[in-house]
């Protein structure tokens, strides 16, 4: 486009320039509509997405009515006993032998002594007791046991 010279041929001229001169100027309000559609979709996506990157190793968690515990400051340990008597920490693999030694390495960069273990509910008690012998061992002093919630309440009959 070339710029072109307008003759002034009166009053309403001038009118019709100064009209222009207004629509052609760029706006000075920031549209916020987009950035706020996008925003939207990203918390969708990340409400989406969070329960997705829970940590762990699939098994059948036993029901109790007991309250949850407060939560920590540090990422929790978590050792897992899965139906066919495998251990993990948080998800890898540890042969019953090397249970005692991975817990101390683990044990002396840790500030807390606290460790969640997670036992299937087909495991039989003797195995559970094992390993939190064997957490005891490593320097993990404070056993918190996962269940799920909706058990039987072990309170009486329901009215």
């Amino acid at each position: 486009m070339g710029a072109g010279v307008m003759a002034s041929s009166g009053g309403s001229g001038g009118q019709r320039r100064r009209r222009n001169r207004r629509r052609s100027q760029p706006m000075a309000e920031i549209n916020v509509t987009p950035f706020v559609d996008v925003m939207l979709v990203l918390l969708i996506i990340f409400m989406v997405a969070a329960p997705l990157l829970t940590v762990g190793v699939p098994v059948q968690l036993p029901k109790t009515a007991a309250n949850p515990l407060p939560g920590e400051q540090e990422e929790p340990l978590t050792v897992t006993i899965s139906q066919d008597l495998g251990i993990a920490i948080q998800t890898t693999p540890v042969a019953a032998g090397e249970l005692v030694p991975k817990l101390r390495a683990i044990a002396a960069e840790r500030s807390s002594r606290r460790v969640y273990l997670r036992a299937d509910g087909a495991v039989p008690y003797e195995a559970v007791v094992q390993v939190m012998g064997a957490l005891n061992a490593g320097g993990f002093t404070d056993i918190g046991l996962v269940t799920d919630i909706g058990g039987p309440s072990m309170d009486g009959p329901d009215s």
